[in-house]
């Protein structure tokens, strides 16, 4: 059972959220270049990874997710956005399906409790027998309300999305998040050691997002150091003194697992896989793979997506 804590010092904490870059609204950084110098696959050759548009999704393959695409398209991956609900035959023509940051109507322009579901029951039932089957899964959930809107969906593979906004500490709220293989933070698995020294990932910068727990299936391989703690307001980026706190140490910010013949990553942020750039202030503040800090952010996604196409 998660603890919850009450700190008046939260009051003082609201200007400083709501100031930080991780508040702005962003679109794609159309400057950044993905250099691959070995592509997994010849252009066009690899993989079909659809990403999902059919959710109210906050990052779409032409929009916030431009970068992400792009870079998969380099590797030799056939990348298209989705617009059709789940079914057995929608889903048949694809290799890998991302989902990231997908909504219910209810939260598109009001981000506050509760936060339904963004996918049907049947819907949930035909991801889960497609993985089940053989697919490859990548579901990604931001902060809040993203994790509300993916929670049924994660449960089926014995996860437990947190609806909140995951940070460093209670004083550390600002700046990129940085797991380290240093420390533990990053744990070791094919996704973090690729298929050889040059693919292997020492450091991942996320920005702000989510914690959840896994189940006993799954492998966590970004983990929230001992003094991490979730803010889970009623209304996103409002944050009081009776906003409840979690305390997140050593809960999971990405984990993957073997469901059945298929496979699934799951992350509780979705920035640290694209670029974009703030809009709504006098400077426009790099966030994603374009950030100094995530500079092996780009090869830790690749190496996702090739344990998840069985590369």
């Amino acid at each position: 059972m998660a603890r919850y804590v009450r700190r008046a010092w939260l009051a003082c904490l609201i200007c400083v959220a709501l100031s930080s870059y991780v508040a702005a609204q962003q679109m794609a950084d159309t400057t950044f270049y993905a250099e691959i110098e070995n592509p997994a696959y010849a252009f066009g050759a690899g993989p079909v990874v659809s990403i999902d548009e059919a959710h109210h999704n906050y990052h779409t393959a032409d929009g916030r997710y431009l970068a992400f695409a792009t870079l998969l398209r380099r590797d030799g991956y056939v990348v298209r956005g989705s617009n059709a609900p789940f079914t057995a035959e929608a889903l048949a023509s694809s290799d890998v399906l991302v989902i990231s940051n997908a909504l219910n109507e209810r939260n598109l322009d009001d981000w506050s409790l509760p936060t339904p579901s963004a996918f049907t029951g049947e819907e949930i039932t035909a991801i889960r027998e497609w993985v089940h089957a053989g697919g490859a899964l990548m579901l990604i959930a931001d902060h809040m309300p993203m994790p509300g809107a993916a929670e049924s969906m994660a449960a089926v593979f014995g996860v437990e999305f947190l609806n909140g906004f995951a940070f460093e500490s209670t004083t550390d709220t600002d700046g990129p998040m940085i797991f380290r293989r240093s420390d533990g933070s990053l744990r070791s698995h094919w996704v973090i050691e690729g298929r050889n020294a040059s693919e292997r990932v020492d450091s991942v910068a996320s920005f702000t997002g989510q914690a959840f727990q896994v189940g006993a299936g799954a492998t966590p391989v970004m983990v929230f150091r001992a003094d991490a703690v979730s803010f889970n307001p009623r209304v996103a980026w409002r944050f009081a003194e009776d906003t409840q706190i979690t305390r997140v140490g050593g809960w999971s910010q990405g984990a993957v697992l073997e469901f059945g013949e298929g496979r699934v990553a799951l992350f509780g942020e979705a920035a640290m896989f694209t670029a974009q750039v703030t809009v709504d202030g006098p400077d426009r503040l790099p966030m994603g793979m374009n950030r100094s800090e995530a500079v092996q952010n780009q090869q830790f996604l690749l190496n996702v997506m090739h344990w998840l196409s069985g590369r």
